[in-house]
């Protein structure tokens, strides 16, 4: 089972810490086959390969490869890296070849309907996919807070603007709020079985408090959890976590 920090918690798992609990129960069992699509240098495959799951990433940088083999060296584990996109995701692994897919921090960057149709075809029957999507209604706040007022008032009204992210300059950037991705994940033909708020508070606490300040992180971290169930949350939440299968 994939281990879930809780007191003493190192400070950038507070950002990830609802979505690894909400994995925990997914890869709880038996080993499975584990896709990670844009996995990059491999922040959840290498924990994931540490449980003992065999882990596939498809990410198209090279370089990110080459720190995900990195990563999986240093803590002993094998993890098979392909460099490749979505579109390609048939050719890499086949049909029906995944347990669970994770899909985050793609949707934003790709068409999310295709993708979401080619990963119910890699996964097997009751197969599960982790979806996680920026949130556009944190996004408005935050630009707003920024002084962006014109690129708020875009985010407001659904516009997506193109923006520069590593590793995809020039590529259109899109948020969700959680009632869109619930919407777009069912038309795929999945079942949303839950949805999570993650990073409610996480982007707003000055991370020299969870430096300096003992057992800050943990309490941040617990804090995440208390809310993540709560709709009342969501439109905080920086990103939206999905689990459907």
């Amino acid at each position: 089972m994939v281990s879930q920090e809780r007191p003493g918690e190192r400070p950038g798992s507070v950002r990830t810490a609802v979505v690894w609990d909400a994995l925990g129960p997914v890869l709880s069992g038996d080993p499975c086959d584990v896709v990670d699509i844009g996995g990059g240098t491999g922040g959840f495959a290498v924990r994931v390969a540490e449980a003992g799951h065999r882990v596939t990433v498809v990410d198209p940088s090279p370089d990110a490869l080459a720190a995900l083999a990195r990563r999986a060296r240093e803590v002993g584990v094998d993890v098979a890296g392909h460099q490749g996109d979505v579109s390609g995701l048939l050719d890499v692994v086949g049909p029906e070849s995944a347990d669970l897919v994770l899909c985050h921090g793609l949707l934003e960057v790709v068409d999310a309907g295709d993708a979401l149709a080619t990963i119910r075809k890699v996964l097997r029957p009751g197969g599960t996919v982790s979806v996680l999507v920026a949130q556009r209604h944190a996004a408005v706040v935050a630009r707003a807070m920024a002084g962006h007022l014109h690129q708020a008032r875009a985010l407001l009204d659904g516009d997506d603007q193109p923006e520069r992210t590593p590793g995809r300059s020039g590529r259109t950037t899109r948020r969700f709020t959680a009632a869109e991705i619930s919407a777009l994940v069912e038309e795929a033909g999945f079942t949303v079985s839950a949805v999570h708020a993650v990073r409610v508070f996480t982007d707003l606490v000055p991370g020299s408090l969870l430096d300096q300040e003992p057992g800050a992180a943990a309490a941040l971290a617990d804090l995440e959890r208390a809310v993540a169930e709560r709709p009342e949350y969501l439109p905080l939440a920086t990103q939206v976590h999905l689990l459907a299968r």
